[in-house]
């Protein structure tokens, strides 16, 4: 993970940034500027070494490990990039259809002496707006689905000091302890919060398309009785 570039999701997002509204660029700079650059340079590090430093009161072959599987049976710093992966996906919708229509109204021009099809191929009408619509309820589904993912699986966003573990080949209940919980859960719950603010984001742009959308309708609706 550490090797993936991240560069190619900025230049990716950048493009569709362009044809955002504020909120837009808004989730854009918690996107980067408070999530992937927070998890590469500093999520990372912190639970590298987690497998390395687990340690349970017991020198029962296996029992470590059957542990350390119970208590983190996924790892956080892949489930975040899974998230971060599938959050920026839905881009590539505006993207294609913004190429599409450059494309169409392209061959248009070529066809028909100058004159084009759109007059702005980038700007969000028709279809357009539907698609980067549907692009803002997948960022925001994917960001509240992979929250419910961590939420379930570790039973809340809590990091304890000490777990139990009782699965065979243990002897008995034994204890085991993670290297720095407290740094831990801090980074858990700075990715939580910034996840929550990103759904918030999309949500403010949708109802802002939606109220800007009908706006519109009802000033054309206006213009068309006078």
């Amino acid at each position: 993970w550490e090797t993936m570039n991240w560069g190619s999701l900025e230049v990716l997002l950048s493009g569709v940034n362009k044809y955002s509204t504020v909120f837009g660029r808004v989730w854009l700079s918690m996107v980067f500027v408070f999530r992937v650059l927070v998890f590469v340079v500093a999520a990372q590090r912190v639970w590298g070494d987690e497998s390395k430093d687990f340690v349970c009161n017991t020198k029962q072959p296996g029992c470590e490990n059957v542990c350390y599987d119970s208590i983190f049976p996924i790892s956080h710093i892949r489930l975040w990039a899974l998230q971060l992966i599938f959050v920026t996906c839905p881009s590539l919708m505006v993207v294609g259809h913004v190429k599409y229509r450059e494309k169409k109204d392209m061959e248009y021009s070529t066809s028909h002496k100058g004159k084009h099809l759109y007059a702005r191929p980038g700007k969000k009408r028709g279809g357009l707006w539907w698609t980067y619509l549907v692009s803002l309820i997948f960022k925001a589904g994917f960001d509240a689905g992979f929250l419910y993912v961590l939420y379930y699986v570790y039973e809340g966003y809590d990091m304890p000091r000490l777990s139990k573990c009782k699965l065979p080949p243990c002897p008995n209940t034994v204890d085991c302890y993670i290297s720095r919980p407290t740094e831990k859960k801090i980074f858990t719950l700075f990715m939580v919060v910034s996840s929550a603010v990103c759904i918030l984001m999309c949500i403010c742009e949708m109802i802002y398309l939606i109220f800007k959308r009908i706006k519109k309708l009802i000033l054309r609706k206006k213009d068309q009785e006078i």
